[in-house]
């Protein structure tokens, strides 16, 4: 079969590999319909992510037909459409029962990697490093998918991909990032980062109650978007003094709860901006966290600072002497996916939202390699690349 293979920074290349098998009586294969190119990836294509391999199949954002079930799968059947989240959870360990699914002890094989990082190992992920379990990605012709008697959504037949494919990641991602926030009705919401998962924390703030949402990007396009999809005010870095412009919109008080979208690879001119990407250049940082800072620095005293953007290692000159002098609550973490796929279906089917309004580019597999310097570089307006195996 066909799949998109890292080979190195900057590197990836749409390869010849085997299709995938069953190994365990509880895996399911799903062959590949759609799937998307995640911010996330240029993390590891720009190689911030340590302990990926040559040929390790990228791609977190997967839905298909499933085309064979392990004996123990009893929920699905060759036919059914799925929507596969990015997280593999096996159901029954301590945090799965408590709906922590990311955090999933059994799922990561290669949990000695992370814990020698991290302390304890989050759950497998699919495509993202042999640190999250060296699992092979979904972009790709076809995909092994794990515990598939728990992942995996079905999803009915009236509803095209384009309207689902975002419950395996970013729609997910951006509506824990702000049911994380705690919103109380009336709240003031700033998003730092207007790419996919800042759009749909944009779009989620509203759901929950916010009575009012600042959008922060230097990007035209993605500003636009968040004004014309997510009703947003909108702020440009470039051109404003970020901390002083929220201060100022919100009567010197501060945003209520502020959301970090952006992750480590964040961008700036301020003078802790460009001192991050000189570090990380020289390979003496592994995060830039910009974003962060700034949100920390801008939050109201006593509000709370949601973290859906990536972090992978250490960060540098990180504010916490703010953040407990002016008692935030500081949450984050990757997405408990199956909490939410299901209430947000329900939300796409009412009509309430369309995820597919993030999509500028759609591709075939073998453009991939294009689409990730597009979407890289952002060019041509690019936001959100969807790719047709």
């Amino acid at each position: 079969m066909k799949a998109l293979c890292w080979n190195g920074k900057n590197d990836v290349r749409v390869e010849d590999v085997p299709e995938p098998k069953i190994l365990n009586p509880r895996d399911a294969i799903v062959k590949i319909t759609t799937t998307a190119i995640c911010g996330s990836d240029l993390h590891l294509y720009d190689g911030y992510i340590p302990t990926m391999e040559k040929g390790d199949i990228l791609g977190h954002e997967p839905m298909g037909e499933v085309v064979e079930v392990g004996s123990e799968v009893t929920n699905l059947k060759p036919g059914d459409r799925v929507v596969v989240p990015f997280t593999i959870s096996c159901g029954n360990c301590f945090f799965c029962q408590k709906e922590l699914w990311s955090l999933c002890d059994n799922s990561n094989p290669k949990a000695s990697i992370a814990e020698k990082l991290y302390g304890y190992s989050p759950a497998g992920l699919f495509g993202y490093s042999h640190m999250t379990g060296g699992y092979a990605g979904g972009q790709a012709e076809y995909l092994r998918v794990p515990f598939a008697d728990v992942g995996p959504l079905k999803i009915p037949e009236e509803l095209p991909d384009e309207k689902v494919l975002f419950l395996s990641d970013i729609f997910p991602t951006g509506y824990m990032a702000a049911e994380n926030c705690s919103i109380e009705g009336g709240d003031t919401v700033a998003v730092w980062g207007c790419g996919p998962v800042g759009q749909f924390a944009i779009k989620s703030a509203w759901m929950l109650g916010a009575g009012r949402v600042i959008a922060i990007d230097e990007v035209p396009e993605r500003l636009q978007m968040a004004r014309d999809e997510g009703k947003a005010e909108t702020l440009d870095f470039d051109d404003e003094d970020i901390f002083d412009k929220l201060k100022e919109m919100t009567g010197g008080r501060g945003p209520d709860r502020c959301i970090d979208a952006v992750g480590l690879e964040a961008h700036g001119a301020t003078i802790d901006a460009l001192y991050d990407r000189a570090k990380a250049a020289l390979f003496m940082a592994t995060d830039r966290p910009h974003a962060l800072r700034q949100a920390i620095h801008a939050c109201r005293k006593g509000g709370t600072v949601s973290v859906p953007g990536v972090y992978g290692g250490f960060l540098d000159k990180f504010p916490f002497g703010a953040a407990f002098n002016k008692g935030l609550t500081l949450k984050m973490g990757q997405t408990h996916m199956r909490r939410y796929m299901q209430p947000l279906l329900d939300r796409i089917q009412r009509g309430e939202i369309d995820p597919s309004f993030v999509i500028t580019h759609r591709m075939t597999l073998a453009d991939a390699p294009a689409g990730y310097e597009t979407f890289k570089h952002k060019k041509d307006n690019c936001i959100k690349i969807v790719l047709k195996p």
